[in-house]
């Protein structure tokens, strides 16, 4: 997760003044993506904390845009609500994968 936080963190830095849409759009993409691959159960947890570090480095990356007062969690909650998808478990126990019998 530290390497995948620290790829996100130095692509967010290079896209810090595209249009919010944009970055939106992108991080939709990436947390989607690092879901399917990490969503399985028991992972909620660490999915939860995945979605909040990218919030995390997405208010630091917006911060830095200019020198006003900072961007407040009340519209980072907003922002995360419109574009980035809630932790869910995407894949099911292993033995409901991989039981199933094909009929012959």
């Amino acid at each position: 997760m530290r390497a995948a936080l620290q790829a996100v963190k130095d692509e967010l830095r290079k896209r810090r003044h595209d249009s919010l849409p944009e970055q939106g759009a992108w991080l939709r993409s990436v947390v989607a993506g690092y879901f399917a691959y990490h969503a399985v159960p028991t992972n909620s947890q660490a999915l939860c904390a995945y979605r909040h570090h990218i919030l995390s480095l997405w208010r630091r990356s917006l911060e830095r845009r200019s020198q006003k007062a900072g961007v407040t969690w009340v519209k980072m909650d907003r922002l995360a609500a419109k574009w980035l998808p809630p932790p869910i478990v995407l894949h099911p126990w292993p033995e409901d994968r991989f039981g199933v019998k094909p009929p012959r």
